[in-house]
């Protein structure tokens, strides 16, 4: 008998992928078939890091098994090579326990790296400190610069204010002496797999993330991220929402600083999308279904139903073509 499909479920942050891979485990469940859930975001790993980081709640964990969650503490770091290893382990473990993995989360290397063609390749401290020295010296754009000129392929593929990715790849290039485009990963699964994404419109997705931005601010992120300053590693502090926080912990208190932050957060979100419907869009296996739709979870099972029965292989590359992809406004 075939093994079921790995199911991942992607999308933009806000989009609603926590409750419909919840959703899709109890459905499974409530046909007979197990399900468990593997967090694919980086951050959710860090063990403290909850109301910034979007996790399930109790409730929901309860509900259905999530694995790969609050499995290190603040001060660690959590890198994709890490990640794949441990997902690919947790998957194996649970289809020898004929339960069906569903992986959940908006960090797009990590999610690829669970299921894809990809190896990561070595770090070198020394290497990177030099890099990370120059960048503050002389400017993000000078790396780049050099990035475009020494690998215009790879430099196509990024985004000109992602210092820390300009520097992994300069990195790489010093290391290895071969372009960092040639480790780039393919599109091509190592596990057989179906993605699903989640597609909104871009003023529906704004609005999900004022949302969520004034729920954390209610639940109390002030707070937590009070109580873990100086205990983030560098990586952890760099987190979207704990990074804007720590630097109004770090001066006058006030309501507008406070504001300040939190639209600084919404704003950063809210461009984070963006870019994660750019990198999502551009992978041609993703089956994009209406996150708004009611009958969500009954489209999402049939496109289960469908992968397993083989429906959407090809014939050449095993390159599982998408039957919906409407990005619509949010890909503009």
């Amino acid at each position: 008998m075939t093994t079921p499909k790995v199911i991942s479920i992607v999308g933009p942050t806000a989009s609603g992928k926590t409750g419909l891979g919840i959703a899709l485990a109890q459905a499974l469940s409530a046909r007979g078939e197990a399900a468990e859930i593997i967090n694919a975001d980086a951050y959710q790993m860090y063990r403290r890091m909850d109301i910034g980081t979007a996790k399930a709640s109790a409730a929901e964990r309860a509900a259905v098994p999530h694995h790969l969650i609050d499995i290190i503490e603040p001060g660690d770091t959590m890198s994709a090579a890490r990640f794949q290893k441990l997902a690919r382990e947790c998957i194996a473990q649970l289809q020898a326990r004929s339960v069906r993995p569903i992986l959940v989360g908006g960090s797009g290397l990590y999610a690829r790296a669970a299921t894809d063609d990809i190896s990561f390749q070595g770090t070198d401290a020394a290497v990177r400190a030099r890099l990370e020295e120059r960048a503050e010296s002389e400017g993000p754009g000078a790396l780049f610069a050099e990035l475009k000129r020494v690998d215009p392929a790879a430099a196509t593929t990024m985004d000109v204010h992602n210092v820390r990715r300009t520097i992994r790849a300069l990195e790489v290039i010093e290391i290895t002496g071969r372009p960092y485009s040639a480790s780039l990963p393919r599109y091509r699964y190592v596990i057989p797999t179906l993605q699903i994404g989640l597609d909104l419109s871009r003023d529906v997705l704004d609005e999900r993330v004022e949302q969520r931005t004034e729920l954390m601010r209610k639940e109390g992120l002030v707070n937590e991220v009070e109580g873990l300053r100086g205990q983030l590693s560098v990586t952890a502090a760099r987190a979207l929402g704990y990074e804007q926080i720590l630097d109004y912990l770090s001066g006058p208190l006030t309501p507008e600083r406070e504001n300040e932050a939190f639209a600084l957060i919404a704003q950063k979100t809210k461009r984070l999308a963006r870019k994660q419907m750019g990198w999502f869009g551009r992978d041609p296996r993703i089956h994009w279904i209406d996150a708004m739709d009611p009958d969500v979870v009954s489209t999402a099972l049939d496109l289960v139903d469908r992968a397993d029965s083989g429906v959407f292989e090809t014939q050449d590359n095993g390159v599982v073509q998408p039957i919906v992809h409407h990005l619509g406004e949010v890909k503009k």
